[in-house]
């Protein structure tokens, strides 16, 4: 192919690939019915409001009295409808002390996580060779998560509380606890131990302490 040629080939990849940002300003999510693969569909421009726009939910910390001692409240598509095809959405994480947000990924987004109270430690593990790499986080320090790595923060701080703002490339980026993923469902004790390498009694007893069966 020709330079010529494949000036104008490139030209309109990047033209077909940024026109759904031009084809209108925003889409508020209409919460009334599902969300689809690419979110929620539109609210009628004329019901539109500037509180659309906006989310004060983040105001307040989240209840921490759990089995993690922690807390995320999001401002995703479903709470947010303004972020609704964006691209973007952002949670507050309250951490009490000791308080822990297990191993997880988030399978449609890249995060990043500014302290604002507090120490906290978190860390990733890549997917190639499993490397890990983790870091104690004071406030003002920012660290960045990349899509669908494992990844986690814990308190560790003594005996005060955390908190954080994490924002993701993503209106919703999903979420998946690898615990709860394992010990919080119906998966078949035998299944779990053949695929962990972990000990029948110690399944069962995560499994009682996290709600599962089976």
């Amino acid at each position: 192919m020709s330079l010529h040629y494949l000036v104008i080939f490139s030209l309109v990849l990047l033209a077909a690939a940024s026109s759904d940002a031009l084809v209108q300003d925003f889409c508020i999510a209409d919460l009334s019915h599902p969300a689809g693969p690419a979110g929620y569909p539109c609210k009628k421009s004329s019901s539109v409001t500037e509180n659309d726009f906006f989310f004060h939910g983040l105001a307040a910390a989240g209840n921490t009295k759990n089995i993690i001692s922690a807390a995320v409240t999001p401002a995703f598509d479903g709470q947010f409808p303004g972020v609704n095809g964006l691209g973007l959405s952002i949670a507050r994480l309250d951490l009490a002390p000791g308080g822990v947000i297990p191993l997880h990924t988030h399978p449609a987004g890249s995060e990043i996580l500014v302290v604002i109270q507090g120490t906290i430690t978190a860390g990733l593990i890549s997917s190639f060779e499993n490397k890990v790499y983790i870091k104690t986080l004071n406030k003002g320090d920012v660290m960045v998560f990349p899509q669908g790595l494992l990844h986690f923060q814990i308190n560790s701080g003594k005996g005060t509380p955390a908190q954080a703002f994490v924002s993701f490339s993503s209106q919703n980026p999903g979420l998946q606890i690898t615990d709860f993923a394992l010990f919080q469902n119906d998966f078949p004790t035998e299944l779990v131990a053949k695929t962990t390498f972990l000990d029948v009694a110690q399944i069962k007893k995560l499994k009682g302490v996290l709600g599962g069966t089976n």
